[in-house]
């Protein structure tokens, strides 16, 4: 297939807008004026999981005016297969200490809560001050496990979204929206 003959990945016809750009934008900093007055005099310190929520934690942190640190960790629930096996691993952890600090979890999707419950566990296990949840999307039809969440951007139905840095075998990452995935065979990874 030529470039001139592949679909643009702003307008694929697999592809549905659930949330818009504005929408999405107008939310994220709400979220992050809300974080500013929850953590005035403190310094909060972000953890990103790599790599679907980077996008939403560059759009959150323009919106947070405190003082903060950012780091990062990657995990992996799935191996080769598209179903989570229920294990989580982490595959990149953390460059700092956690130790005393006022962490806010930061992610992209809480979906089955298999990931986020793992992670919470182990940071509290680090010996953080505080630990807090802040996620873009929750999709509360497929939960196996709760886990609290102290700032959410939207509720979504149980549909198989992409976009705003979540992705289907790495594309969709950089749509400025959400979109559902239709007209393809998919079966949905658990996040």
């Amino acid at each position: 297939m030529s470039s001139a003959e592949r679909v643009s990945e702003f307008h694929n016809p697999d592809i549905e807008v659930l949330i818009d750009e504005a929408t999405l934008k107008r939310r994220i900093a709400e979220l992050g004026v809300e974080i500013t007055r929850d953590y005035a005099g403190t310094t909060p310190h972000l953890v990103c999981v790599l790599k679907g929520a980077v996008v939403f934690l560059a759009e959150l942190i323009r919106h947070i005016d405190l003082p903060l640190t950012l780091d990062f960790i990657a995990v992996s629930s799935y191996g080769n297969a598209t179903k989570t096996s229920g294990e989580v691993r982490i595959v990149k952890d953390l460059d700092e200490s956690l130790a005393g600090r006022d962490v806010l979890l930061v992610e992209d999707i809480l979906d089955t809560g298999l990931t986020l419950n793992y992670l919470m566990n182990n940071f509290l296990s680090r010996g953080v001050r505080s630990l807090r949840i802040v996620t873009l999307l929750n999709k509360p039809a497929r939960r196996i496990v709760e886990v609290p969440i102290s700032y959410k951007g939207f509720d979504i139905p149980d549909a198989f979204v992409v976009g705003f840095g979540l992705d289907y075998a790495q594309r969709y990452r950089n749509l400025p929206f959400i979109a559902v995935l239709k007209n393809v065979v998919v079966d949905p990874p658990s996040r």
